[in-house]
């Protein structure tokens, strides 16, 4: 972990000693102890392993982005996850906590006789305070229901209450690895803060899929966003905004002709003429007439493809131009109903914005005649390219965090290393929850950038 100023370091050893103090010898058994010291140090207020059943219908409304306006580069945070390794240092200390064998779904009302160890594993972590059914109790009740709801809610998962593969496998990363993670994370948040501060910048955080528009230390917008699916990851970035492109052309990456287009091509030829994307030599820049292309046996290195703009356009209506090695960016997009999946790991490496418009309003309005509202829903309503090139660039980093804690209190938040750079999971994530509608159909055109 980060080194902590002596003064700092105090108060932690004090918060510690304090919650233990407070929980030892007061709380019914050694898992209750350990969700009371958690509560006490973070000011939960009982609200993580509260003991009331959740009768009310659930409804998936997706609420996956961060409330605070702290950042993620903040001495506050880096404060809080430092609290949290103590919290998860203090259960290895003390044994870990048992697997949930698989991989069968466990439902509620099931009985099921993995529920002790489901019990067992929620209650060393804070998210089961008492049972009345008690820990051997194989009924799967509404009082377990709520905190694997709760479990699910913190890991980023669909709280459906079901204990499915995605639920099972976050739950059978040990508790050892929870702590090398938070470590790692701590690292991570660490760099970003040891960087020169901005007065702006933005920072995405990939595996949350959600970006952060900061100004003088706050938060000032927060956003979904849809990253690269596992083989095409989106990357660690340091970079500059430099321009906003509105009605921008997409020039597609050799990569997307070749893996993706063509073969779309060679079953639906008439993709091209749809989507508004034309074909030229690469050697001589002349557009061709895609009707003589053979694209059984076409050499993709021998053309490429340029996508109009317009509604249809990968890129959607603005592409936010930041220039770096990866050649990666953040821009639009014409399939608005991603956003509305919880994993949101589908595009060719690039990240796509929700609500766009109002991010790219934001990072102009320090320009000359951008700084009214509005003027970015003139340019659409216009209908013509525009192309703004910032006299104030912007930094932009595109981060790597899959765990951190509040300085507000609140459950550690994990979410799944999409990307397996912590090295932590065991199983990996296996088939989709039966029962969760499948994503979208993804178009060629929506695997773009």
């Amino acid at each position: 972990m980060r080194s902590l100023s002596p003064g700092l370091k105090r108060r932690a050893c004090a918060a510690v000693a304090l919650a233990l103090s407070a929980t030892v010898g007061a709380t019914q058994g050694a898992h209750a102890a350990e969700g009371d010291f958690w509560n006490s140090i973070q000011g939960f207020g009982g609200t993580l392993a509260s003991t009331e059943r959740r009768t009310e219908p659930v409804v998936d409304k997706l609420e996956d982005l961060r409330p605070s306006k702290v950042p993620y580069r903040s001495e506050e945070m880096l404060t809080a996850i430092d609290g949290a390794y103590a919290y998860y240092q203090k259960i290895v200390s003390s044994g870990g906590w048992p697997s949930v064998p698989g991989p069968r779904m466990i439902r509620p009302g099931d009985d099921d006789p993995r529920v002790p160890a489901l019990r067992k594993r929620l209650a060393k972590e804070g998210y089961l305070r008492t049972s009345s059914s008690g820990f051997d109790s194989y009924s799967y009740d509404g009082e377990l229901e709520s905190a694997v709801r709760r479990f699910q809610e913190s890991h980023g998962l669909r709280p459906s209450g079901r204990v499915d593969r995605p639920t099972l496998d976050e739950l059978n990363i040990t508790a050892e690895g929870r702590l090398k993670q938070l470590q790692l994370n701590a690292s991570r948040l660490q760099e970003l803060n040891n960087m020169r501060p901005e007065e702006r910048y933005i920072l995405v955080n990939v595996p949350a899929f959600q970006l952060e528009a900061v100004e003088r230390y706050e938060v000032q917008l927060r956003h979904r966003v849809i990253v690269g699916r596992n083989e095409r990851e989106t990357p660690n970035v340091k970079a500059t905004v430099r321009a906003l492109n509105f009605f921008p052309y997409w020039r597609v990456p050799d990569s997307i002709g070749k893996l993706d287009l063509v073969p779309r091509l060679r079953k639906e030829p008439d993709y091209l003429e749809k989507e508004k994307i034309r074909v030229f030599s690469a050697q001589t820049a002349q557009e061709m007439d895609t009707r003589s292309i053979d694209w059984s046996h076409v050499d993709p290195s021998k053309i490429k493809f340029k996508q109009d703009p317009g509604p249809q356009n990968a890129l959607g209506l603005v592409r936010i131009d930041m220039i770096n090695e990866h050649g990666v960016y953040m821009h639009d997009t014409p399939m608005k109903k991603l956003f509305e999946q919880r994993s949101r790991n589908f595009s060719a490496g690039c990240v796509r914005v929700q609500d766009v418009f109002q991010l790219a309003e934001w990072i102009a309005r320090m320009e000359a005649g951008w700084d009214q509202p509005g003027r970015v829903e003139q340019i659409l309503q216009s209908g013509q390219a525009v192309d703004l090139t910032l006299t104030r660039p912007m930094p932009v980093y595109f981060a790597y965090i899959t765990a951190w804690a509040e300085p507000s209190g609140g459950p550690v938040q994990f979410r799944p290393d999409i990307y397996n750079r912590d090295g932590v999971n065991q199983n990996g994530h296996g088939e989709a929850d039966p029962h969760e509608a499948p994503p979208v159909p993804i178009p060629t055109q929506a695997l773009a950038p």
